[in-house]
């Protein structure tokens, strides 16, 4: 009876339990639909470092004048010193410049479902790297401590079955020649080669957390943070790209799917992407959030054999399934720990926490 009683006086919340779930839900389908049509774009012959280039340069454009607004609005803002300056630099290499040049590069060589399947190892690299610089600890003794740690295991034997083993082709869709849609049908990809990539990316991306973090509790300007950090990551994208891409065809931006992928990208990237996250945040919590990363393993492989023509093998089944799993350990470590020692890491980084996502501009993938 009392469970009952309890039940009953619980009432949904639309704006409170319903919204915030739908609204999760449409943010991962939409990321692994930006991801879909950015990886149609280098089928159709635009340069992975071209689209980082153009996406984030039009992405930071936007930025400005709300950057510029919020300049004259907040006059007593922290001193912005060379120190801090020098940290947003590493922060642009770190977490916009090699994680997303390595990340889309990956892509072009693999697939959306790769991609979304190993930057879900993120929260585990972070756990490790954050041990490793003491901003956080392993304790063999704690059940919260093993889970996290066991689950970080999981999830990289997961990543590489992902990789290295592909298994029997169990679907793929084949349109006829004369498709409309021929264009955006992924090309014979380097699979372990585009895996180890984005893998490698991943660590970067743990790394940036970590420094991230740091650099949030010296100076508490969070607009400054990521307007500079957009800026300097932009730049150096534009610094390395001669290098990464000397053909002149992959940076044409012709009208269609090319043209689409650079202002879809930008334009949600910096405005839809980061309010909704922002908003769930404040509603829900990062573990809410969180515990959504997951899902977008699935859409991007419907998007991807629906949309690109990609092939569906057992591997990647298996390894998606094993790094899940993984994945929810170490979420369920990082809780049980916290409730536990709330003061392990500080209470204002959640950055580390939640494999990112307290920073409001953090995607859930690239």
């Amino acid at each position: 009876m009392k469970i009952i009683k309890k039940f009953e006086t619980y009432a949904w919340s639309w704006t409170g339990d319903v919204l915030p779930f739908v609204a999760m839900l449409m943010l991962i389908c939409c990321d692994m639909g930006v991801l879909t049509i950015a990886k149609a774009a280098m089928n159709s012959g635009l340069g992975s470092i071209s689209y980082v280039v153009y996406h984030n340069a039009f992405g930071t454009l936007i930025l400005l004048p709300f950057y510029i607004l919020h300049l004259f609005r907040n006059a007593g803002r922290p001193r912005l010193t060379f120190h801090i300056l020098f940290r947003l630099f590493i922060l642009g290499l770190l977490g916009l410049c090699l994680f997303q040049v390595l990340v889309y590069i990956g892509v072009n060589y693999s697939s959306p479902t790769l991609s979304s399947a190993i930057t879900n190892l993120i929260p585990g690299n972070t756990f490790l790297i954050a041990a490793v610089f003491r901003m956080d600890r392993i304790d063999t003794r704690s059940l919260s401590s093993l889970a996290r740690l066991l689950g970080t295991i999981i999830a990289i034997c997961g990543a590489m079955v992902c990789t290295f083993y592909q298994g029997p082709q169990i679907l793929q869709t084949t349109p006829s020649p004369d498709s409309p849609n021929q264009v955006l049908l992924s090309q014979p990809s380097n699979w372990v080669f585009g895996g180890l990539i984005i893998f490698i990316a991943g660590i970067f991306r743990s790394m940036y957390y970590v420094l991230q973090t740091a650099t949030a509790r010296e100076y508490h300007d969070q607009q400054t943070i990521v307007f500079f950090y957009c800026l300097f990551g932009t730049i150096q994208c534009i610094a390395l790209s001669p290098f990464l891409e000397p053909d002149p065809k992959a940076w044409v931006v012709e009208p269609g799917i090319r043209l689409t992928a650079v202002v879809l990208g930008a334009v949600y990237s910096t405005a839809f992407h980061s309010s909704i996250v922002t908003w769930c945040l404040r509603k829900k919590g990062p573990v809410f959030v969180t515990m959504f990363s997951p899902f977008s393993i699935v859409t991007a492989l419907i998007l991807g054999v629906t949309f690109l023509g990609d092939s569906l093998h057992l591997g990647s089944i298996i390894g998606a399934t094993i790094i899940t799993a993984g994945f929810y350990s170490v979420m369920w470590g990082q809780v049980k720990e916290k409730k536990n020692s709330p003061e392990m890491i500080g209470e204002d980084s959640a950055v580390i926490d939640e494999c990112g996502l307290s920073d409001e501009n953090a995607p859930l993938l690239p």
